[in-house]
């Protein structure tokens, strides 16, 4: 199956510089913001093409982190911050833990999957390091400081805060184009979503998974998860290796093109749609493909560090998650009482131990 992708450009162009409703845009416009939330609600999962993140800008971000994960691990360790529950700087690999290894009502749904579809099973912790930053403004007040802590920039790396910052801030963008046309398409007010995500603890995320080490077929770096924030959203990495599984259980390897952003729906979303969304599952494994792109790699010289430019975009933390609209009359609504969403990530990230790992998010 082949994701459908949207161009939000049509969408930016109507709405840039105004307040714009749903009874202006016109008739294709509103088929594209149903086609968006369709999709998110069937698959979990979107692609799109915003002319305000290039191929260029993605290439120059995974230029800079692959030069930093290929620093020595002493180095690395220098940005680490378990006291913060490794919510800023670098999380080493042998940190992360799947949740599918933890969570047992996860485990009890990857086993009922059709045999062609179960993930891999991890051996433990996920070998990948990882480095969070945060993109946007922080509140002036909050009850959840270490959601919205300040970030780390590591030393001999001029062009840091000004790359993390430029490229966070174009991908929180496209979300938030995204998560208005899928509020439209929802039949919500468009600022629905985007209103409850301002000044939100967003993380620009990259991972850096070591293929020259860890690049046998069938490595878990990411194990069977989902992701607790509101959408995920990737630029494209020069290895594939990333499959996602489809609200009807089937698994999908994902192939992102040139150009393209990956969405996927988290846990927030689905708390505020009452389950209309559901939080997408995924895992990112060493495939076929991935050692034909490590072998073209190899010949070219170039890094073999698989960097995702993953970006997790959040309600603000102390913003209420509850059904919103219409959703809160689902027979499902009773599933997703009230709950600050600050409260909601420290207890999701406490069921894998987050006191001493950070955690899959």
């Amino acid at each position: 199956m082949e994701l459908p992708v949207i161009d939000l450009e049509p969408y930016l162009d109507v709405v840039s510089g105004k307040y714009c409703g749903d009874e202006v845009l016109n008739p294709q416009l509103k088929t594209a913001c149903s086609e968006v939330s369709r999709t998110l609600k069937e698959t979990g999962a979107l692609l799109v093409k915003d002319p305000r993140c290039s191929a260029q800008d993605n290439d120059r971000f995974i230029d800079m982190m692959e030069k930093y994960f290929e620093k020595p691990d002493e180095f690395k360790r220098l940005q680490e911050r378990p006291h913060l529950h490794y919510q800023v700087g670098v999380t080493p690999e042998g940190i992360e833990i799947p949740r599918s290894l933890v969570d047992g009502e996860m485990q009890n749904k990857l086993r009922s999957l059709p045999k062609e579809s179960q993930p891999l099973t991890p051996s433990g912790p996920d070998p990948k390091w990882r480095y969070m930053w945060r993109v946007g403004p922080r509140p002036s007040t909050t009850h959840f400081q270490e959601l919205n802590s300040e970030p780390v920039i590591p030393e001999g790396f001029l062009e840091w805060k000004e790359t993390m910052d430029s490229w966070g801030s174009k991908m929180i963008s496209a979300i938030e184009a995204v998560a208005e046309m899928a509020a439209i398409g929802f039949g919500l007010p468009k600022d629905a979503f985007t209103a409850l995500m301002k000044n939100g603890p967003h993380l620009l995320a990259p991972t850096g998974s070591n293929l020259e080490r860890h690049g046998k077929e069938g490595t878990v770096f990411a194990g069977y998860h989902y992701d607790l924030n509101f959408l995920t959203i990737h630029g494209r990495s020069r290895f594939p290796g990333l499959s996602i599984w489809l609200r009807n259980g089937k698994k999908v390897e994902v192939k992102v093109p040139v150009g393209c952003l990956l969405i996927q729906t988290g846990k927030q979303i689905e708390w505020l749609t009452a389950g209309d969304c559901i939080a997408g599952m995924h895992e990112v494994v060493v495939t076929n493909r991935t050692l034909e792109s490590i072998k073209a790699a190899s010949q070219e010289n170039r890094s073999l560090w698989r960097v995702s430019s993953t970006l997790f975009s959040h309600i603000a933390s102390d913003a209420v998650l509850k059904p919103l609209g219409h959703f809160a009359q689902s027979p499902l609504a009773d599933k997703y009482p009230p709950i600050c969403a600050g409260e909601f990530v420290e207890q999701e990230l406490s069921v894998i131990n987050l006191k001493g790992n950070r955690g899959e998010l």
